[in-house]
């Protein structure tokens, strides 16, 4: 499959996100913020994986970067500019794919996708439905991501696979600068899992800035140009995804 996609003109050496010293909120659970200090770059263009035990904070930074966890202490930029509540717009720039994709299982595979346009359109636009030019190019997303077979099925009739590709689909709606993706394959078997993958690596090629939660040390090495790897709420790691089991273990308690 090709995804077509336009390729955003970035600087390959300019920086999409920047995290100085966040902390996050104190969580009882872990007797320590989920977020203790964290620093780390990500440029333009690259493919960095979040890696970690459970509880190490990476799904919370995923999540810091569009504002659904309160940061209470430090700074994120995106793409040069800081990040705050008063910048709702920012959030264009940025789309998050969480684990299983959030998908409406009553609605088919086409209306799923068209949900991508909601936030960019007006409450007067959604109630007037999606024009032409949105159904256009949701149904060629949906046939580049080989699902045109499934475009009028309810998408709890979809396997895993096909779910998640329905859900990149609806994030491609939006045209994002920066993809944030929370354990995309967890749950799929190896040939959905590699499918998925596949599709990360072609926007990639193509310009895109990813930034994904994985637990499959071979798949990140495989695709993810460079690991950052967190415990107990700090990076401890941040390089090239080489030897990843002996960062992963000296990070354990």
């Amino acid at each position: 499959m090709k995804i077509n996609r336009v390729a955003h003109d970035v600087q390959p050496s300019s920086v999409a996100i920047a995290c100085s010293n966040l902390h996050s909120p104190f969580l009882a659970s872990l007797k320590r913020p989920a977020l203790d200090g964290v620093n780390c770059v990500i440029r333009s263009g690259e493919f960095v994986t979040l890696l970690g035990l459970n509880g190490a904070g990476k799904s919370t930074l995923l999540r810091s970067l569009v504002g659904l966890v309160p940061i209470q202490k430090g700074d994120i930029h995106i793409n040069g500019v800081s990040v705050s509540s008063k910048r709702l717009w920012q959030r264009r720039e940025v789309s998050i794919l969480f684990q299983g994709g959030g998908l409406v299982p009553q609605l088919t595979v086409l209306e799923n996708v068209l949900c991508g346009c909601l936030g960019q359109r007006s409450t007067w636009q959604t109630l007037t439905g999606f024009g032409r030019g949105d159904q256009l190019r949701a149904l060629q997303l949906l046939q580049e991501l080989g699902l045109e077979a499934q475009i009028h099925q309810k998408t709890r009739q979809l396997s895993g696979g096909q779910q998640q590709r329905v859900a990149i689909a609806r994030i491609l709606m939006q045209s994002p600068k920066i993809l944030l993706v929370d354990e995309p394959i967890t749950g799929l078997d190896l040939l959905a899992a590699g499918q998925v993958m596949n599709i990360f690596s072609q926007l990639h090629q193509q310009g895109m800035t990813i930034v994904s939660v994985l637990h499959d040390l071979t798949i990140a090495a495989d695709y993810a140009q460079r690991a950052i790897v967190l415990n107990a709420g700090r990076v401890v790691y941040e390089g090239a995804c080489e030897n990843l089991p002996d960062h992963l273990s000296l990070s354990s308690p």
